[in-house]
């Protein structure tokens, strides 16, 4: 491991979700690990970051070209974020920047890289160091179909890392970790914030796009998800649905190309037949199971365990026995 710096996004600094825990952990094998944050970070959140080994958080304190401080939802624009994560750069002379891959992150992580003169690679599945030292990013393209490894040749790299790329891991030894003001002055933005809503994570579902183990049902339910609803809580998974059954009124997200695109530790579709659009959201799980009454159904041929059956009949034999297992 080389002596390198690495920024990590903290957003929202209220809390610290999964996927950045994950980034956190993948920080660590490649330099110090430093976060950089749009708002104040509560105590709870200060003893996560000394447990992930983060030295640092840079506090940004946002100001315009007049010197008027800027607070509100306005922080959060991709253009305020970008502005933040290139005077994080450098104030610490980082050498990589690594951030959740949501729609947002990725926009900001595009305005860094610009504003840098930086590399970057979007939906990294996996990030390591190369022979020569480099910034290495994995990631599937093609709709699933292709792995590849991308090499940052620019000397700051800028990342969006893939939900569940790694196993979050706390540091073998805590650190305490400083807090620094980072004065940003705040671009003129070409859009205006009317309003922006943050909506609550409720129950234990995890979401979607960050869930490690996701249960999706697709037409063959004939509208019935109580199965699928029944094994996603037996494992503590989230649920999703393909398009046609989200056309149907079935469920309210789908997995797919144009809907959330997922890459969970374990993916179970039920009955679900394997079009290439929901194949597109899903093909990067590292395991795949499917369940479907077709014996020649599509998303046989790229699952990893198949069971030809009634997915009313399989999946609640299926959840009986993880409770079970479980108890």
């Amino acid at each position: 491991m080389t002596n390198r710096t690495v920024l990590v996004l903290l957003d929202p600094a209220t809390e610290i979700r999964t996927s950045t825990l994950e980034l956190f952990t993948i920080a660590r094998g490649l330099g110090t690990v430093e976060a950089v944050a749009l708002e104040g970070a509560g105590v709870e959140v200060l003893a996560q970051l000394e447990a992930y080994g983060v030295e640092s958080v840079h506090q940004a304190e946002f100001s315009d070209a007049a010197g008027h401080v800027v607070t509100g939802d306005e922080r959060h624009l991709p253009a305020v974020v970008a502005a933040a994560l290139a005077a994080a750069v450098r104030r610490a002379d980082a050498d990589v920047v690594l951030l959740p891959s949501s729609f947002a992150a990725k926009e900001a992580a595009a305005l860094t890289a610009r504003a840098l003169g930086a590399g970057l690679i979007i939906d990294a599945a996996g990030v390591s160091e190369g022979d020569d030292g480099r910034i290495v990013g994995s990631k599937r393209v093609f709709a699933g179909s292709w792995d590849t490894s991308c090499e940052v040749t620019t000397d700051v790299a800028v990342l969006t890392v893939r939900a569940n790329a790694v196993v979050p891991a706390p540091a073998a030894v805590p650190v305490h970790t400083q807090t620094e003001p980072l004065p940003v002055e705040v671009p003129a933005l070409g859009v205006t914030l009317t309003s922006r809503e943050v909506k609550s994570r409720s129950g234990d579902r995890p979401p979607l796009e960050e869930a490690a183990i996701v249960v999706a049902g697709g037409r063959g339910t004939d509208g019935d998800f109580a199965p699928v609803v029944e094994l996603a809580d037996a494992l503590g998974a989230a649920v999703g649905a393909s398009r046609d059954a989200v056309f149907e009124g079935w469920w309210d997200t789908y997995v797919g190309q144009t809907g959330v695109t997922v890459a969970p530790r374990v993916y179970i579709g039920a009955g679900i037949s394997g079009a290439p659009h929901h194949r597109g959201g899903m093909q990067a799980s590292q395991h795949v199971v499917a369940v479907n009454s077709d014996p020649e159904a599509p998303i046989f041929e790229i699952c990893d365990f198949a069971v030809v059956g009634e997915l009313a009949d399989v999946l609640p034999q299926a959840a009986e026995e993880i409770r079970r297992h479980k108890g």
